[in-house]
């Protein structure tokens, strides 16, 4: 390909604010919002995450991409175990626990009603949905590794529009 034809991720004049073609149409794939939940040391531990897909349906599998560089993929690794608790949409405060900053002994769980599935993960009680799914495999691409999870257990909590996501920038969170 010659070098003019190549795609470039910014423009070489663009400032740092701008956002490059490639990030704008990236941003529009909308994704849902979810808490993924496993247990480290008995406690449970989780994060927003928004890079989740069923992947297959005999059996039922789903993907979902992690920081490679966070802790929740060597917990997961370790019990080969994971949840998904489906967020429901305005449900916004729940979601923020898991942005902010806590003094060490809390954390974001403190007060929020878990449940259990059939295999002992942690699962928000309050989301519209969640299932638990045990670790098959898993794919490194670029800057997150990809888990494969067979469900294993779930349920539906009520009726109601699942929480979804569009960001400006498809490059960046």
């Amino acid at each position: 390909m010659a070098a003019d034809a190549r795609v470039r991720h910014t423009h070489p004049m663009a400032t740092p604010t701008e956002i490059s073609p490639i990030g704008k149409a990236l941003g529009r794939l909308p994704t849902g919002l979810y808490i993924v939940t496993t247990e480290e040391g008995g406690a449970p531990l989780g994060f927003v995450g928004s890079f989740v897909m069923q992947m297959g349906i005999a059996p039922p599998v789903v993907a979902v991409a992690v920081g490679k560089d966070r802790a929740h993929l060597a917990a997961i690794r370790a019990s080969k175990l994971f949840g998904v608790s489906i967020l429901e949409k305005g449900s916004n405060d729940l979601m923020g626990r898991f942005f902010r900053k806590y003094e060490p002994g809390t954390g974001p769980f403190d007060t929020l009603a878990l449940e259990r599935g059939a295999q002992g993960t942690p699962v928000l009680s309050e989301a519209l949905a969640w299932i638990e799914c045990r670790l098959q495999g898993e794919y490194a691409s670029g800057d997150h590794v990809v888990v494969f999870g067979e469900v294993i257990d779930g349920r539906q909590s009520r009726d109601g529009e699942p929480a979804v996501h569009l960001r400006k920038n498809g490059l960046g969170y």
